[in-house]
């Protein structure tokens, strides 16, 4: 689908389309200057600046250390109703292997995920919310730190994000290279799985290689296990539940010292599932698991099972709402309303079980190959051409959930004010 096509179905689209240049500008200036979890500064200060630039009521900075909310209140706002909408800021500890000319300056710090093209969508949004006000209430846009593995959204609801802007429902949504430019996805029910981290330590009885019967060999102890713990999902996970064992990483021993049995070894891995009774079962199977494998070949294991971020389940009303409003936007044939859930985690899941809301995925992967890189890969980078789409569809919520107690007509648009975008630098 093209940008064209998407214009035609909507206001709000076609009011945003007018300053996606700056849209544009603010997403590679973020992209150039990548920040991890809780270190997002420059990002939380140039957000400010553009909320500044748009309009916006009040900004307030310093939530969940560097997160930031907005404030915009609606033409009329008897209704009394108030409702979030978050984009995620910070970036991952990865090597950038791109070339274009916004590429991170950043050693070992890229936005290999979108999160930049989140931050621009939002901002977007409060832009045009800013300029216009068609909706009855208030609107919150959440600008959340360290979603990438630190619980921003945790940080944030402790530092009292709900408590000081009660707002009755949340949104959230995050590109998705699998799917196409102009479409959207969702479904009443769980979005993304659980993510825990689990860390097992063999120990063993250190020796020589060429004498192994006088050594408890940690490394054949953790193969063993290895294999065994896939027995779990295979063996005492129900076919129509989903769950997943990986085990990722391993340290034993000395490269260097190739005739020399080590005394342990740690295995590093993690568990993804939607429900809460399975994870606990998976949980109560590796430690048992584990333990006896070591146990038989002469070994001990010990198994810390964190759990890190919980399942991120859409409220079903609210789910159906925002397939509404993206139906409205891009047509009922682009919308996909029982979009298969993903292994992957997202901590929009502490909101959503404070708040009713939902999370959608954002189709950015077009034919032509721009967008269609896998999130977390080196060569990833976002599609600047849904920016206006994502922007209008969070201005869609607004509208659509808190509408004007009357009709009233269009605003104008205020002349374009450009975001400003400082010069880049390393810094």
């Amino acid at each position: 689908m093209s940008i064209a096509r998407i214009k035609a179905h909507g206001r709000a689209f076609a009011h945003i389309s007018a300053f996606h240049p700056e849209l544009t500008a603010l997403r590679h200036d973020l992209h150039a200057h990548p920040e991890l979890g809780f270190e997002e500064h420059y990002t939380a200060k140039r957000v400010v600046e553009a909320l500044k630039v748009c309009g916006v009521d009040h900004i307030h900075t310093g939530i969940g250390k560097t997160g930031v909310v907005a404030v915009i209140h609606g033409r009329q706002r008897g209704s009394g109703r108030m409702m979030g909408l978050r984009a995620d800021m910070d970036a991952l500890p990865m090597t950038e292997d791109n070339d274009f000319a916004w590429k991170s300056t950043r050693n070992g710090m890229m936005h290999g995920c979108g999160h930049d093209g989140h931050t621009a969508m939002l901002v977007g949004a409060a832009r045009y919310l800013a300029e216009t006000r068609q909706f009855d209430g208030t609107a919150v846009l959440i600008f959340q730190p360290g979603e990438e593995g630190f619980a921003g959204a945790k940080a944030m609801i402790q530092d009292g994000l709900f408590d000081r802007f009660p707002v009755q429902s949340v949104y959230g949504m995050h590109n998705w290279p699998q799917m196409r430019p102009g479409t959207v996805g969702v479904n009443p029910g769980p979005m993304m799985a659980s993510a825990d981290r689990i860390t097992i330590e063999v120990t063993g009885k250190g020796g020589h290689g060429a004498h192994p019967y006088q050594t408890v060999d940690p490394v054949l102890v953790s193969a063993h296990i290895i294999t065994a713990v896939q027995s779990i999902v295979s063996r005492n996970v129900r076919a129509i539940d989903s769950a997943v064992i990986s085990l990722c990483a391993m340290q034993a021993g000395d490269m260097g010292a190739f005739s020399v049995t080590p005394g342990k070894a740690t295995l590093v891995g993690t568990v993804r599932t939607f429900n809460p009774e399975v994870q606990n079962m998976i949980e109560k199977r590796l430690q048992e698991v584990c333990s006896g494998v070591a146990l038989g070949l002469g070994a001990a294991a010990h198994v810390h099972y964190e759990r890190i971020y919980p399942a991120t389940i859409n409220s079903r009303d609210e789910a159906r709402f925002a397939a509404d409003v993206a139906q409205k936007l891009v047509g009922h044939e682009h919308v996909d309303r029982n979009m298969d859930p993903s292994m992957g985690a997202e901590d929009f899941s502490f909101m959503l079980q404070v708040k009713p809301g939902a999370y959608l995925r954002l189709g950015q992967g077009a034919e032509n190959g721009v967008g269609s890189c896998f999130l977390h890969n080196s060569r990833y980078d976002f599609n600047d051409d849904v920016l206006p789409l994502g922007a209008a569809l969070h201005a869609g919520l607004v509208e659509q959930g808190m509408p004007l107690a009357e009709p009233a007509h269009t605003a104008s648009a205020k002349p374009i004010s450009a975001i400003p975008t400082p010069v880049r630098s390393d810094a």
